[in-house]
């Protein structure tokens, strides 16, 4: 389906709808999308899956796989697209329950539905995020073979390397749990951290889900950015740091006094977890926000003289307002 004949209508109801914004199908780059959006359609039950963007090959893929193709995404000066405009206008374009966001190079198997149905049955409101295993793919998976998936679950397990709490590839959320964001960039650094922290705030519960499910990443370089093959040469770039200052939406100052790591969860702030035997809490958030503040002294020495400041300050426009004639 492309967007010029079903960009304004809304598509029948899914038990869960995955979108995403692919890079060009070129290369290496665009053998690894194909193997993980052909993935996503084979999940059962199958999703309503939704690709956003212009980039070379994102129509063509559309049309193979039988995909919702929306091409105009509000970007940046940069011409990244924007997460804000993402989320909304999948939520507008669909009914169903869930929304994913899910990057193009993740391979998902029958466990993340499974995770999701599990899920779905015991909270309204949720955020599901997980670990992934950083795999070496380079060809394109035959999906015709009845074992693909078996293939792909034991090469995971035998040569893949699971990543840490800080890489967030896939987004499993309630409908209406981000009704507005920040202008943060996709795939930028720091917009992933910002939605972990978004749910927490708004007291929605967060789930660890990588006990359960297999999240397969195929291994990639990051020459398709204009900023060089490596994430340091991105994470250096002006574009990342608009991102970080985004984060402290709910204190704008706290970029410039070195405050932003608060914003900055990962997969190991989730309040739950998802295991075979069921959902139960995750005592390891609090150990997290701990560490985080614990290993920042000078940070919290910053942090507590601002609030005897801003104390002190609320005392003495009390003081004026007593005093002041009636």
């Amino acid at each position: 389906m492309s967007g010029s004949s079903t960009g304004s209508a809304r598509v029948a109801a899914a038990p869960l709808t995955i979108f995403a914004t692919p890079k060009p199908f070129e290369g290496h780059i665009g053998v690894i999308q194909r193997n993980a959006i052909g993935s996503w359609t084979r999940l059962n039950p199958r999703p309503e899956v939704i690709l956003f963007g212009m980039e070379s090959g994102t129509a063509e893929v559309s049309a193979q796989f039988g995909l919702r193709h929306i091409p105009n995404v509000k970007c940046n000066e940069w011409g990244t697209p924007l997460v804000s405009d993402l989320f909304a206008r999948a939520e507008a374009l669909t009914t169903g329950p869930a929304l994913c966001y899910v990057n193009s190079d993740i391979i998902l198997l029958d466990d993340f539905m499974e995770a999701i149905t599990r899920i779905r049955s015991w909270g309204d409101q949720f955020l599901m995020v997980g670990r992934r295993t950083d795999v070496d793919i380079k060809g394109a998976i035959d999906f015709e073979r009845a074992d693909w998936a078996k293939r792909v679950r034991a090469q995971a397990k035998q040569e893949g390397r699971r990543q840490i709490a800080r890489s967030i590839d896939y987004f499993a959320f309630s409908r209406g749990l981000y009704p507005a964001m920040p202008p943060l960039a996709i795939g930028r650094f720091w917009w992933d951290n910002w939605l972990l922290w978004k749910a927490r705030w708004l007291g929605v519960k967060v789930i660890d889900a990588s006990k359960v499910v297999l999240v397969v990443h195929q291994n990639h370089d990051y020459s398709h950015t204009t900023y060089g093959p490596t994430k340091e040469e991105m994470m250096a770039s002006e574009e990342c740091i608009r991102n970080a200052r985004l984060t402290c939406e709910a204190n704008p100052a706290d970029y410039d006094e070195g405050f932003f790591w608060r914003y900055a969860y990962t997969i190991d702030d989730a309040t739950f977890r998802l295991t075979p035997s069921g959902i139960g809490s995750n005592p390891g958030h609090l150990w997290k926000q701990f560490k985080r503040y614990t290993s920042r002294p000078l940070g919290i020495a910053k942090l507590l003289k601002k609030r005897v400041l801003r104390a002190q300050s609320a005392r003495d426009n009390n003081d004026v307002t007593a005093g002041a004639p009636r």
